[in-house]
């Protein structure tokens, strides 16, 4: 079964094109070096939970907007195989300090995922 990693990121709007652009880039990197498929998507009917949603998740602002992306491997061992070279990539330097980032990176969700039903 595949494997696949998962995020959940507040942007703000101010910042949307930017995020877009890097998402772009980091997109094709992330395909160049074996990814099976890379989405990036904005939320779009998103609602507060009383408990829990996507917004409380990241601790959303008014001026944020959600964003839920994920990752396709192969394989958990293919993926940290794709990670390792991805990381290597000049491409995403820059991208990978926070201060330049178009995002909080400290309230970003992430994690890897077995893939159980796939139909």
């Amino acid at each position: 079964m595949a494997y696949v990693d998962g995020f959940v990121v507040p942007v703000p709007k101010k910042n949307i094109a930017a995020y877009r652009r890097m998402a772009r880039t980091a997109g094709k990197v992330w395909r160049e070096h074996g990814a099976l498929a890379y989405s990036e998507s904005m939320a779009d009917d998103v609602k507060w939970g009383k408990r829990t949603s996507f917004p409380r998740s990241v601790k959303l602002k008014g001026s944020e907007v959600v964003w839920f992306s994920w990752i396709v491997y192969k394989s958990r061992r293919h993926r940290n195989s794709v990670v390792a070279k991805v990381m290597k990539d000049k491409r995403l330097a820059a991208m990978m300090n926070p201060k330049a980032m178009p995002f909080d990176a400290k309230r970003m969700i992430y994690g890897g995922f077995k893939v159980q039903v796939a139909v």
